[in-house]
């Protein structure tokens, strides 16, 4: 440590007089105080990258240098002629050493790697268990996905932060040996503070069970504490947090909810189908290959979606979620510095991560924990503790981005909501980005999850059943309807995600059903020489062997039209499944492993009926990064936003199926995601809305849509012509055009802005309309929108320079007041 800079232990040791002791130990310890019963004092490390931001290969350094010291270890008893390191297995302790324990596993190499955890997975049976008996939360399971892991006799080796008594380990050792002896463990810890009596217990200990064990550290040392130190801790915890609740001194307590434009964006990391987010289930060598393999790749998404001119940037991990963020940090960090040529300074990456653990913060430089961010816990924690959590040493350190990375079990609504994660996050940094790494869930042994068939009409939609098989489940009894303003208010406060719930059908007056057979009647020529020229395009570039992949539910009535044209003009019989994609949660997982078990996914093509400003197109590139083979590219009828390179136009013009809700689209409701009705096993899922039959007109859409197809087949072979000769890259000019509008109607989020004629009127269908913007002089396409404004009482605006012929704005910020007994959750029985 450089001499002018106290030791971050100082302020306890004066006040306290705790006292560390050791060669090295302060270099890599401070100290802090803890709400905690049995421990007043915490040993705060420098390298581990949980309370303290470091930079992440200072941290991964450390650890796998520890790793490769055990490997010496080992090799010396393969030169004595004993085993060495086969058969090792490494088990790192939850939370604050599970990315420890990972990275200790890399320095051995060529060795699985599991670590405890708090979090109980249904379906998994434990391999194990104990207690950790000074923690804040004692209860650890140990949920191997293949039991085996635990069940060898080779070396096992416990990591934990640090090694303070050893009764967390004696309790392990005790639970493990008496399932599967060994004859040999090795304890790895950053810091051994053990006093002599400790140490002795733990070599009396391993006389008993007639085994080995040994202990490799950074470094030696103990802790010395008066007597009373417990008591005199406690009511210095509480003095200060009292003058904290008190408003003084400031930097106790810091994170208020952000600016309303603090800039929250979601980033699509592309992670390795089928990869372990962490050691919780198991992480095998082969695992590590995987992941070496793709982190520049990641690194690059991460480095591209930073702000211009960030140079100084947090990789937060999530408690248990340790290991992937300071990998994704790390090569973060690589990537930065080698962009880093004319730069003002080089690139400054730190790691830390959230925890559960209650400490006091304190902003003295001779004190470890600074600054603390109090939030919601976001992962539905079982396991009876707090519901609060942490994140330390954010507030105050000057990043300009914190890169947040949570497994999708803890992409909730709590960690969007006001006061959540995010928000405070956003109070003390100009950018966020949230990167989600997908819960990796073990499948029972023999279980092959989704591989069910697809539902299909009439006992599913009204389509006929070789039209289209609904890779969905079959919602129909569940009640989840809920009043348009309670959904508007409950999805803009981030209480509820829109896929939580479903908007009431729209019952269409008789003046606007004779509205919609007139546009139909007006615009099915058109509409058919749209079809065929995508569907041709498809062909032409995709080859006939395609599989059509409908966005449910808008692109599957043009799915069924695809599927029809290639039948009518080429005698093909196109497989056509409809899938479920949603925005802020990406596309159904299970539905895409089905359709790579029974197609080739590269023959795979996804269909839409619009692009508006793009938003779907790049969650859909973003969601099949995940998944080897499938090609993210979107086939559309109309493209206005200019977002994809398959369309049969780009002109932005009435498509009736759009002026409808499910009377159109088979009967089918839009898609649902929500926890305690989609299992993991599960597709997402809809309703068939069977009580709608006398309304329904999906069937006539497409009869009369075909019915066209003869009178369009030149000007469609023309248009294809034009199409292949044309640069048809994606140019994103509605994506820069709802910027805009966003940006000078004071909106403040692009997700309210919703471009052209099809999206407009589904925000008069569905949501809360705030007004709708008009191209001036735009003709009948848009005589349903105003028959809709009419109906809902919004103005319509006409305005020049619109890419678009309309666009809709929905309510900014609208509540409605209380929405259900906590102020946010949408009611849905």
């Amino acid at each position: 440590m450089a001499t002018n800079t106290p030791w971050t232990g100082q302020w306890v040791a004066d006040r306290l007089g705790v006292a560390l002791r050791g060669d090295g130990v302060t270099d890599l310890l401070g100290l802090a105080l803890r709400r905690n019963p049995k421990r007043a004092h915490l040993l705060v490390s420098h390298v581990l990258g949980k309370h303290v931001p470091q930079r992440p290969h200072v941290v991964y350094g450390h650890a796998h240098a520890l790793g490769r010291r055990v490997r010496a270890l080992l090799d010396e008893d393969r030169d004595g002629g004993r085993g060495g390191a086969d058969g090792t297995v490494v088990l790192g302790y939850a939370e604050t050493a599970t990315g420890l324990g990972h990275a200790v596993a890399d320095g051995i190499g060529g060795v699985p790697y599991l670590h405890s955890t708090r979090r109980a997975v249904p379906g998994v049976t434990p391999g194990g268990g104990f207690e950790e008996e000074h923690s804040h939360a004692t209860g650890h399971l140990l949920l191997p996905e293949d039991p085996a892991l635990l069940a060898g006799s080779g070396p096992l080796v416990l990591v934990d932060d640090e090694f303070s008594t050893g009764r967390t380990i004696l309790n392990t050792i005790s639970d493990l040996h008496a399932r599967h002896p060994r004859s040999r463990y090795v304890v790895v810890a950053l810091t051994d503070m053990r006093g002599d009596a400790d140490r002795a217990a733990l070599a009396a200990f391993a006389g008993r069970l007639g085994t080995r064990i040994d202990v490799v550290a950074l470094a030696e040392g103990a802790v010395t504490l008066p007597p009373g130190v417990l008591e005199k801790g406690q009511a210095l915890v509480a003095e200060h947090e009292r003058a904290a609740a008190a408003g003084t001194p400031a930097g106790l307590l810091t994170g208020q909810p952000g600016p309303p434009d603090a800039l929250v964006r979601r980033v699509g990391l592309g992670w390795p189908a089928g990869l372990p987010d962490g050691g919780r289930h198991g992480f095998l060598p082969a695992h590590r290959t995987r992941l070496e393999a793709a982190l520049p790749a990641m690194a690059g998404r991460l480095a591209a979606a930073l702000p211009p001119g960030a140079r100084r940037v947090l990789v937060l991990g999530n408690e248990e979620l340790m290991y992937a963020p300071l990998r994704l940090a790390q090569a973060l960090e690589d990537a930065l510095t080698a962009d880093a040529a004319g730069a003002a300074g080089p690139a400054q990456v730190r790691y830390s991560t959230t925890t559960r653990s209650p400490v006091l913060a304190v902003d003295d430089p001779g004190y470890a924990i600074r600054s603390r961010l109090v939030f919601p816990a976001h992962d539905d924690p079982d396991d009876g503790g707090s519901a609060e959590r942490y994140a330390y040493n954010v507030a105050g350190a000057g990043f300009d981005a914190v890169v947040c990375v949570v497994d999708s079990a803890g992409d909730t609504a709590a960690l969007h909501q006001d006061g959540g994660l995010l928000a405070r996050l956003a109070a003390h940094t100009p950018a966020v980005l949230l990167a989600v790494v997908p819960t990796y869930r073990p499948e029972p042994e023999g279980h092959h999850p989704s591989m069910s068939e697809p539902l299909r009409g009439p006992d599913f939609s009204s389509y006929a059943p070789e039209e289209v098989g609904w890779l969905l489940k079959d919602l129909s009894g569940v009640e989840l309807e809920a009043p348009t303003e309670e959904r508007e208010e409950a999805i803009q406060s981030g209480g509820a995600h829109y896929a939580e719930s479903l908007p009431v059908e729209y019952q269409p007056t008789a003046e606007y059903q004779q509205l919609f057979r007139s546009a139909l009647d007006a615009s099915a020529a058109r509409i058919a020489r749209a079809v065929g020229a995508v569907t041709e395009l498809v062909l032409a570039e995709r080859g006939p062997d395609a599989v059509l992949v409908s966005l449910a539910r808008a692109g599957t009535p043009v799915g069924v039209l695809m599927r029809r044209w290639a039948r009518h003009a080429h005698g093909l019989d196109l497989p056509h499944y409809a899938v479920s994609i949603v925005r802020g949660r990406g596309i159904d997982r299970n539905a895409l492993r089905w359709l790579a078990a029974h197609h080739d996914a590269a023959d795979a093509v996804f269909v839409d009926g619009w692009t508006g400003k793009g938003a779907i197109t790049r969650e859909l590139a973003d969601a099949v990064a995940e998944f080897d083979g499938f090609n993210p590219d979107i086939a559309v009828l109309a493209d206005p936003g200019g977002c994809v390179s398959t369309y049969g136009t780009r002109d932005d013009f009435l498509i009736p199926s759009a002026c409808l809700n499910s009377t159109v689209s088979g009967l089918i409701s839009r898609t649902v995601l929500r926890d305690g009705l989609i299992g993991p096993d599960d597709f997402h899922g809809a309703k068939f809305y069977r009580d709608l039959r006398d309304a329904d007109v999906s069937g006539l859409f497409l009869d009369t849509v075909a019915a066209a197809f003869d009178l369009v087949g030149d000007a469609v072979a023309e248009d294809v012509k034009s199409l292949r000769s044309q640069d048809r890259l994606p140019t994103w000019a509605g994506w820069a055009a709802v910027e805009r509008i966003s940006e000078e109607y004071g909106i403040g989020d692009v997700n309210l802005v919703k471009p052209g004629v099809g999206e407009t009127t589904r925000v008069l269908l569905r949501r809360v309309p705030w007004k709708v913007l008009a191209q001036r002089g735009a003709g009948a396409d848009l005589d349903h929108v105003r028959l809709l404004a009419e109906q809902r009482g919004v103005p319509v605006e006409e305005v020049d320079g619109l890419p678009y012929s309309c666009v809709g704005l929905i309510h900014p910020r609208y509540t409605r007041g209380a929405t259900g007994t906590d102020g946010r959750a949408v009611s849905a029985r």
